[in-house]
């Protein structure tokens, strides 16, 4: 049995994912910005336990954080929050989950979601201005590859935190519309398996880029350290607070 963080898992993939570890006997966390936007309120009887806050700000992720270190150190959290087409795209995408990486007790394992718009994303960071989201456009693509660059560089920081990086497909969620081609439930399955699976049954141990249980092609430059150690300093002067 694992104690697990889900963020962003009111609705969707989130959900799915939280459902499926509940139901096979693990202890989860469910993440969601306020009671209400859960619409089915049953969903929450076989989970361990809520936490709330708004990630599109700092304050918010910080009481996230604050909220899960209650529980004590999780075997792994999920970063499945996250935005499309909205000016919040780099707050929630990007510096939410390096804010709840760096302050939360150091877990087991991390998941971070990513998307394959991410290989279009903008390498220029000195064009990245992290306190005024909505100067860019391509905000979106920018913040999956900078989580996936995060992760990378969580999995060659911590040596006793294993971290991988997961693209669920274009789903019919609330974000992905319904339309979207791709399976619902396969997009949730690789994510509950990189944080439940046996020691020793994922191949690479850390530092994948997964797509439906496969490793996939990642953008070049978020596997590049001096890439990875300048966005991590852009982070670190915006929030505060180091990774450690």
């Amino acid at each position: 049995m694992s104690l697990i963080l889900v963020t962003g898992a009111s609705t969707g993939l989130g959900l799915a994912a939280a459902q499926a570890m509940a139901d096979d006997g693990h202890q989860v966390v469910v993440h969601a910005r306020d009671p209400d936007r859960f619409p089915d309120p049953a969903a929450l009887e076989p989970m361990h336990g809520t936490v709330y806050g708004d990630l599109s700000r700092m304050d918010g992720t910080l009481a996230v954080a604050e909220q899960a270190n209650g529980f004590g150190r999780f075997d792994a959290v999920i970063h499945n929050a996250g935005v499309y087409r909205d000016p919040g795209a780099l707050p929630v995408n990007t510096v939410a989950p390096y804010l709840l990486t760096a302050a939360m007790a150091k877990p087991r394992r991390l998941i971070y979601l990513s998307s394959g718009y991410h290989r279009s994303g903008s390498t220029d960071l000195d064009a990245i201005d992290l306190g005024d989201p909505s100067a860019r456009a391509g905000a979106y693509e920018d913040s999956k590859l900078y989580v996936t660059a995060l992760a990378f560089a969580v999995a060659r920081r911590w040596a006793d935190t294993v971290a991988h990086v997961v693209d669920p497909g274009w789903v019919p969620t609330r974000m992905g519309g319904a339309g979207a081609p791709d399976d619902l439930e396969e997009g949730h399955r690789t994510q509950v398996w990189l944080a439940t699976a046996p020691e020793g049954a994922i191949e690479p141990r850390t530092g994948g880029y997964w797509h439906h249980h496969r490793i996939s092609r990642s953008h070049p430059a978020a596997s590049d350290p001096d890439f990875q150690q300048a966005l991590i300093e852009r982070l670190e002067a915006h929030t505060g607070i180091p990774l450690g």
